[in-house]
C-alpha cells in the first residue's frame, strides 16, 4: 500500500514540483489549489498516467475551515502534509486593507493550522507522520513591503517549532523549508535588474527553482527522525 501526500497549493510553482517528486517516489497523493481546477486536474491526470498513482484533487479556499472540513471528509490515512498553499501582497503596511491582511494571514497560516489540526488524529492513529511547512526566509528576517508575508512565515515558523514539541512523543515529526528567493510567479514583483541584483548578493549565483525546495521536501518526508522542529533555510547561502 502507497504512502499518502496531501499537498496544498499545488498547481503551480513549489507545489506543483513537489506534487511531482512525490509521485515519483510512489506517493497516492491529494493536492489542492484555491481556484484553478483545470490546471490541477491536469497535472493530476499527468501524475497518473505516469506514475500509476492515485491522486485526488480538491479546489478551495483553505483559509475557510468549512472547506478543509470537506477536503478531509474522505481522508481516510495520511503519511505526509505538505502546507504550501501561499500568497504574498507588496505594499506599504500603511496603505493595507484589514480584507488584504487577512487574506495573506488566511491564506499562508491559517490554512496551515486548519490543515494540520485535521491531518494529526489521522497520524496518532499510527503514531506516525510528516507536517513539511514551506515557510520563507523573510519569516525569520522581515522584508520591507512584505509585512504581513513575513508576519505569516514568521507564525508558520513558530507553529512548527511548537507542535514538534507536542507531536513528537507522538512519532510525528514537524519541519519548515524558508525558502529564499524560488523562480515562481510569486516573485514576478521583481524585474529583471532587480533579480540580477539579488543574484550577486547569492554565493550560489542563481535563484532557487521549485524542484530545489520540492527535492528537501521529500527528504524530509522519510528522513532521521530525530530531524524535527527545525526551519531549514533554502537560499543558496543568501541570508
Amino acid at each position: 500500500m502507497n504512502r499518502h501526500a496531501l499537498i496544498t497549493g499545488a498547481s503551480r510553482g513549489i507545489g506543483r514540483a513537489t506534487a511531482g517528486k512525490f509521485a515519483e517516489a510512489g506517493y497516492d497523493l491529494t493536492i489542492t489549489c484555491r481556484s484553478n481546477t483545470s490546471m490541477l486536474s491536469e497535472l493530476a491526470d499527468g501524475l497518473r498516467d505516469r506514475f500509476g498513482i492515485t491522486c485526488d484533487i480538491f479546489t478551495g479556499d483553505l483559509s475557510d475551515p468549512e472547506n478543509v472540513r470537506a477536503l478531509f471528509k474522505d481522508i481516510k490515512d495520511i503519511d505526509v502534509l505538505v502546507n504550501n498553499a501561499g500568497i504574498s501582497h507588496h505594499g506599504l503596511l500603511q496603505d493595507m486593507t484589514c480584507e488584504e491582511w487577512r487574506s495573506v494571514i488566511g491564506c499562508n497560516l491559517d490554512s496551515a493550522f486548519y490543515c494540520c489540526r485535521s491531518a494529526i488524529p489521522l497520524m496518532l492513529k499510527k503514531k506516525s507522520g510528516r507536517i513539511i511547512n514551506i515557510s520563507s526566509v523573510w519569516g525569520e528576517h522581515g522584508a520591507s513591503m512584505e509585512a504581513a508575508y513575513s508576519a505569516s512565515k514568521g507564525g508558520l515558523n513558530a507553529l512548527t517549532k511548537a507542535l514538534a514539541r507536542e507531536l513528537g512523543p507522538s512519532g510525528i515529526r514537524v519541519n519548515a523549508i524558508a525558502c529564499g528567493l524560488i523562480d515562481t510567479e510569486m516573485n514576478a514583483i521583481y524585474n529583471k535588474e532587480e533579480i540580477l541584483s539579488i543574484i550577486e548578493d547569492i554565493p550560489e549565483d542563481r535563484i532557487g527553482q521549485p524542484e530545489d525546495v520540492a527535492e528537501l521536501a521529500l527528504m524530509l518526508a522519510s528522513c532521521n527522525d530525530y530531524l524535527t522542529g527545525q526551519i531549514i533555510t533554502l537560499d543558496g547561502g543568501w541570508t
